[in-house]
Formats: structure tokens, C-alpha cells, sequence
């Protein structure tokens, strides 16, 4: 079994907060030597634990003023993957995430203007199975962030967790905080 400890939490934590702090920082921060530190993050970027490392663009700074939430209802399961590729291959949306409730997927969107806005809908409204769509533009973004809050914890065989681990101890379990990225930008507001 794989372990993130209090050292790899740490590491995560500061490349979340700058992906671009430097190696000797790192190991500064921790307390280890170079050589170590840059070993520790290979191996955490080989588990899969980091996914990769991003710029974050201010989205108003290229004029890509509207960052909408849509909830899409696609009938039958059997037309997801069709929604799920179509999706993907749409630059403007940035996720997509199966949902309970209302409607089956919600989708987080981000286009130049209303004009644009109205076109992209009218394309997923067009799609095979999309029975409806309800738009939700958002007006004022007061956090935003992709920094995922990471515990000492065991991981299993596939990357997952399986329990966290005591810092005071190093070996007692409890459920913890799951340790994996998401892919996404590291260091948003």
C-alpha cells in the first residue's frame, strides 16, 4: 500500500498554492534535501496523485466575459456517451459532471458574450437524447478554486483512498479527504 504522508500533503499543498514555486523551495518548506524532494514529487506525479501543472488565465482579460452553469437533461442512459463526447469536444465548456436531481448533467461553461452563449446552447439543444436545458449565468464569482485540501492518508492499489492516517501516530485510521487531482488548475480563486 501507497502513503501520502504529512510530507507529500505538504508538497501537494504548496505546488496547489503556486505550481511554479521552485524545486529548492519545496524542500526548504519540508525540510528534506533536493534530491529528495524532487523524488518525492516524481513519484507522486507517477501514482497519478499530480496530473499536471497549469497556467490560470483571467478569463476577463481575453474578453471571455460569461461563465455560465447548465443543467442538461439527456433521456436514457444510452444517449450519455454521445452527451459526453460532444461535450468534450466543446472548447468552451470546461466540465461536465453527471448529476441527481434535476436533469442528469450539469455543465460549467465559460464563452465570449451572450451572443456566443446562445449559440452553444442552441447546439446542445440540438444534440440526439437532449430533452431540455436550464441556464443559470453567473454575475459575481467570489471564490474559485481547484485546490483540493489533502490529509495523510493510505491509498489502494488503484490510487484511491483507502484510509487517512494519523500525523500524531503515523499508522491509526480515519476517513480522510480524497488525495487524487482532479486535472484541473491548481492555484484558482
Amino acid at each position: 500500500m501507497e502513503r501520502i504522508d504529512e510530507t507529500d500533503a505538504t508538497i501537494l499543498r504548496l505546488l496547489q498554492e503556486n505550481g511554479r514555486i521552485k524545486r529548492s523551495e519545496v524542500a526548504e518548506h519540508v525540510g528534506l534535501s533536493l534530491p529528495s524532494t524532487s523524488e518525492r514529487m516524481r513519484k507522486l506525479e507517477d501514482r497519478g496523485v499530480i496530473t499536471g501543472y497549469y497556467a490560470r488565465v483571467d478569463p476577463k482579460r481575453i474578453h471571455v466575459d460569461i461563465t455560465a452553469f447548465v443543467r442538461v437533461r439527456v433521456d436514457g442512459s444510452n444517449n450519455y456517451p454521445e452527451f459526453v463526447e460532444r461535450v468534450s469536444a466543446e472548447p468552451e465548456i470546461l466540465e461536465v459532471h453527471s448529476i441527481t436531481g434535476d436533469g442528469s448533467h450539469v455543465v460549467k461553461l465559460r464563452t465570449r458574450n451572450t451572443t456566443t452563449l446562445e449559440q452553444l446552447l442552441s447546439r446542445i439543444q440540438s444534440w440526439p437524447g437532449v430533452a431540455g436545458t436550464t441556464t443559470s449565468i453567473v454575475l459575481t464569482t467570489h471564490k474559485e478554486s481547484y485546490a483540493i485540501a489533502v490529509q495523510p492518508m493510505i491509498l489502494d492499489d488503484s490510487g484511491h483512498e483507502n484510509s487517512a492516517v494519523s500525523s500524531s501516530d503515523g499508522g491509526s485510521h480515519g476517513s480522510g479527504a480524497e488525495a487524487g487531482s482532479n486535472g484541473k488548475q491548481p492555484n484558482q480563486r
